[in-house]
Formats: structure tokens, C-alpha cells, sequence
């Protein structure tokens, strides 16, 4: 994998990359924000970006936003050193993919750095467009909209929106939704999914109140299209 080390810790970035480079990737390295935006935005095909939360000029959430408003979608693992869920799920709402707590064990980073691999390269994960009635989800373009009119959704609610599109008319237990929408290891409730379904039923407006339903004592169905049709 081709890796970009955002860490400010110089003694910490060098290990990881001397790490990350004996395990055969290609290793490139910032102490800073600004650093981290010039190599991300230098079109030289990133399959990764570790990323610490605490940089001197600006902080990894904000990077991890900028990136994505850039359009980029390559995978951010976060690295803090806090471990409150809060600030899991800041850092996920941020754009992250993955999150981990320093201090941590080589081979567990490099297990995770493996997995956003697979993911990113997953070919039914990549270029799609999922449809259903009048929300149509562009996965290459992370874009969203209903009836034409494109919705701002926060990583999580896309991640749930990208789940329910995948498995229409399936009812989905709430462990299936957090699975599908928070890093494994993420200490999340259910009721946070109540939640985020919850704010993406909202800001789909009509479409997902008709199509989003509670399944009592389950979790939630997104309707088939058909279905929903009559429904509506």
C-alpha cells in the first residue's frame, strides 16, 4: 500500500514508517497539517493516510474534513490520544474511517491499515450508484440526493443510508446497522443508531419517513422501491 504518516511525534513517526516499509509499503510522512494537505492533494494515488488527531497547526479533524470537502476518499485511520466515545465519534463524523487509541500495538494498526486495503479495493464498493424511488446514493462521488435536490449527510449517515440501499426490504437488526456504519471496536449503544436514523430519516425528508421504517423488537427496513411506491 502506498501510506501517508501524518504525526507530529517525530520519533513516533519514524518508527511507524520504518515499520510500515519493512512489511513492503511505500511510505511517505508529515509532522503537520499543512504538510498532510500538499501530499494528499499531489494526485500521487494514496491507498491510506494515517492520521493523529493532536497536529501543532491544525487539528487531524479538521484535516480529515478539508479532505473530504477536497472530494478525496481515501481511507483515514485516526490516531489520539483519547479514548472517550465522544471523541470517537467526532473524529468518525470528521471523515475518518477507522479510529485508534495510542497507545497501540503495531500488528493491531497494521491489521486495520489491511482492512481499509480490502475495503477500498472491494469492486462492488466503488463507482455505484444505488438507487431507491427518488434517493439515489453515488458512491464514487459520496453524494446524496432526493427528487435531484443533493443532502448533506455526515459519514455515519451515509454509511446507514449506503447499508439500507444494499439490503432493500431486509429488515436490519441494529448490531447489522452499527457494523455497517462504525469501525469494529467503536464503543457505540444502539440507541446512538436510533439516533443517527433518526437525523437521516430528517434530512431525507418525506422519502425516508415513507421509506425508513421501524421494525419493532428488530431494528429498522428500508422498503423495497415497489413498496414503497404503494406506501406512499
Amino acid at each position: 500500500m502506498h501510506l501517508l504518516i501524518v504525526e507530529d511525534d517525530a520519533r513516533l513517526r519514524r518508527l511507524l514508517a520504518r515499520l510500515l516499509a519493512t512489511d513492503r509499503h511505500v511510505v511517505e510522512e508529515a509532522a503537520d497539517a499543512a504538510d498532510a494537505l500538499d501530499l494528499a492533494a499531489a494526485g500521487n494515488g494514496l491507498d491510506a493516510i494515517v492520521l493523529d488527531v493532536g497536529l501543532p497547526d491544525q487539528s487531524g479533524l479538521d484535516v480529515a474534513r478539508e479532505l473530504r470537502a477536497r472530494g478525496s476518499s481515501v481511507p483515514i485511520l485516526m490516531l489520539t490520544a483519547r479514548d472517550g466515545v465522544d471523541d470517537r465519534v467526532r473524529g468518525l463524523d470528521a471523515g475518518a474511517d477507522d479510529y485508534l487509541v495510542k497507545p497501540f500495538a503495531y500488528e493491531e494498526l497494521s491489521a486495520r491499515l489491511r482492512a481499509l486495503g480490502r475495503r477500498a479495493r472491494h469492486p462492488s464498493r466503488r463507482n455505484a450508484r444505488l438507487i431507491n424511488g427518488p434517493i439515489v446514493l453515488d458512491e464514487a462521488m459520496r453524494e446524496v440526493s432526493v427528487d435531484g435536490r443533493e443532502i448533506s449527510l455526515s459519514p455515519r449517515e451515509f454509511s446507514l443510508l449506503e447499508c439500507f440501499l444494499r439490503h432493500p426490504g431486509q429488515a436490519l437488526t441494529r448490531d447489522q446497522l452499527l457494523d455497517a456504519a462504525w469501525p469494529y471496536g467503536v464503543a457505540v449503544t444502539p440507541n446512538t443508531v436510533d439516533a443517527y436514523v433518526h437525523l437521516l430519516r430528517e434530512k431525507l425528508g418525506p422519502a425516508g419517513s415513507v421509506r425508513i421504517r421501524t421494525e419493532r423488537g428488530v431494528g429498522y427496513r428500508l422498503l423495497a422501491p415497489e413498496r414503497a411506491e404503494a406506501a406512499g
